[in-house]
């Protein structure tokens, strides 16, 4: 027994210090940890405030200024400018740039005085129904609260149920609220980032283990066209995956394609290429498999979480959408939900197809440079 608990120990004790010497998975094992409690613990959040809020006032009573102030002192609603049409403020929830418009109608403060119950309408991007839920339930309270501060002396039967004000809500682009419109188009994102960064990654590393990276770099062709003939065929995997999932989105789980698959295929070319090229990248500083892999879980776990894909985006705090903001997945969902769910064009998705196409430009130089300096 005494030998056999020595035996062990040893044993125990060899685990140890080749851990101790794997500094790459030794600080996997301390880091994923740290990652996963700073978003879990901070960044994430399903009641998010101080979403972007345009106004298209053409009226400019007390009380439509009454009502302004008070759903910004709401706390759920920033208002970030005004539009001149409807037109305008369509525009922008289609890019996405702002996430409700507040009309207030012509002779609003008239109609109000004589209880003609004038309308107070609120558009909203209801592409991500958990974004917005807690801002409208708290419309009506802030509009009463508002109103309840003006109407008095000769007004103030007006604040006798009903309210004095029909708030009229017009979910835009999923008025059902349909959690799965929201989750299916954002899948495409999510399993091309793990799927792409992952396989690349890999069978570049399992290429150096079993040695025949360098019998490739030994024939008579070049490093760009070794690079080449590895990522090609995963590109063509992401494109079967991506249409796999928009036929199963659609005849499976009814979610509308309303845009150009076209357009949508040619920002899969930017965002798979942003994948590929990452992988490629963390397999040039890992060692074996297993490196690669916790490599590839410390980029993906966050991607996953802070891209806005579970949680609404303008929840977090501002040093998470900068985390957020610096990966292609983030910008790639807007893209596919902006296309499937608001049949958005060239124009609507540009502002998140740019800093994609410069990611894609930076990660290729990188790993050219990373695969040159470590496989020459």
């Amino acid at each position: 027994m005494a030998g056999t608990l020595r035996r062990m120990r040893a044993i125990m004790v060899k685990e140890f210090t080749q851990l101790r010497r794997d500094r790459t998975t030794f600080s996997m094992i301390i880091m994923i940890p740290v990652v996963q409690l700073l978003i879990f613990g901070y960044a994430l959040n399903t009641d998010p405030k101080h979403m972007p809020t345009a106004l298209l006032v053409r009226d400019h009573s007390v009380f439509s200024r009454s009502i302004v102030s008070a759903l910004e002192e709401s706390d759920y609603f920033s208002i970030t400018g005004s539009v001149r049409s409807s037109d305008q403020g369509e525009l922008l929830l289609r890019q996405g740039a702002v996430q409700f418009v507040v009309t207030v109608p012509e002779h609003f403060g008239r109609d109000l005085v004589r209880g003609q119950r004038p309308e107070l309408l609120i558009e909203a991007d209801a592409t991500d129904p958990v974004a917005i839920g807690s801002a409208l339930g708290a419309v009506d309270g802030a509009v009463d609260s508002a109103l309840g501060r003006d109407l008095t002396g000769p007004l103030a039967n007006l604040r006798q149920n009903p309210s004095p004000v029909d708030v009229r809500v017009h979910r835009l682009y999923n008025p059902e609220g349909f959690t799965r419109y929201n989750i299916v188009p954002g899948l495409i994102a999510i399993i091309l980032t793990m799927t792409g960064i992952m396989m690349t990654a890999l069978a570049m590393t399992r290429e150096r283990e079993r040695g025949t990276m360098e019998t490739l770099l030994a024939m008579p062709v070049h490093p760009i066209e070794v690079m080449a003939g590895k990522i090609l065929p995963y590109v063509a995997v992401g494109y079967v995956q991506s249409f796999f999932i928009i036929f199963v989105a659609e005849f499976l789980f009814d979610v509308p394609v309303l845009g150009s698959l076209w357009l949508l295929s040619a920002a899969l070319v930017s965002f798979i290429a942003c994948n590929l090229a990452l992988g490629f990248t963390l397999s040039a500083s890992a060692q074996n498999q297993t490196q690669v892999i916790q490599m590839s879980l410390m980029v993906t776990l966050p991607a996953i979480m802070l891209s806005g894909f579970l949680f609404p985006f303008r929840g977090m705090p501002e040093w998470a959408q900068v985390v957020g903001s610096a990966m292609p997945t983030t910008y790639f969902i807007r893209i596919a939900r902006g296309i499937l769910l608001k049949g958005n064009g060239l124009v609507e998705i540009w502002p998140d197809l740019w800093p994609l196409i410069a990611f894609m430009c930076l990660i290729t130089f990188v790993s050219m440079t990373r695969y040159r300096r470590t496989l020459d």
